[in-house]
């Protein structure tokens, strides 16, 4: 089995943080308990949306990613991932 370029390595990455994250989640839902929060989940959430905008625009564009940016935007998502699962909105 091929494996796939970067392009379609980095678009499979970013369809898939955009169906395992709830980016969808009110601000109300998030921002409910504050007392217990690990770290602004409002605010991870805009910082990885605008990560991944980011890169559709620049695959659209026809750029090509390295293997770094893929690791680069992998790393963030998890990390955005872990502290949103920490506050119980996953």
């Amino acid at each position: 089995m091929k494996k796939p370029d970067t392009r379609t390595a980095m678009q499979n990455l970013i369809d898939e943080v955009r169906r395992t994250i709830p980016f969808d989640t009110p601000e109300a839902v998030m921002c409910a308990d504050d007392t217990s929060c690990q770290g602004c989940s409002l605010k991870l959430l805009e910082y990885l949306s605008m990560e991944l905008d980011n890169w559709q625009q620049k695959l659209d564009d026809g750029e090509v990613p390295n293997f770094a940016d893929l690791a680069k935007l992998g790393k963030s998502s998890k990390a955005v991932y872990k502290t949103l699962e920490k506050n119980n909105l996953i």
